[in-house]
């Protein structure tokens, strides 16, 4: 995948915060549709499902198609409750899975 992730996640929030979460990853995201300067089908490359866990417990997640655009970002918000570990994780057409985690302290 040679996929690069960005995330932005607050480094802490008060119990019962609402945050919104940044996501970026650099991924070119081919859809199978195009031809090489030769005319041949470059295969599809995507990045297929993105999941975010706080904990361990499902936060967001979706599946992605091929038309979805190169360096796919998604901003969404969570509840705080306690401290603890995002885990953003991104899986492409291959099967390879890039994965990010980031801390939140609590106030």
């Amino acid at each position: 995948m040679a996929a690069k992730p960005r995330v932005k996640v607050p480094k802490s929030a008060a119990a019962g915060d609402i945050i919104t979460l940044k996501t970026l990853i650099s991924h070119k995201m081919e859809s199978g549709q195009r031809k090489d300067g030769d005319g041949n089908p470059i295969p599809r490359d995507i990045i297929n499902k993105f999941t975010c866990t706080f904990n361990g417990k499902p936060v967001f997640s979706c599946d992605m198609d091929p038309a979805v655009s190169a360096n796919p970002y998604f901003e969404f918000k969570a509840k705080i409750t306690e401290a603890g570990t995002f885990t953003f994780t991104w899986v492409d057409d291959a099967g390879e899975v890039t994965e990010m985690t980031k801390d939140i302290a609590l106030k």
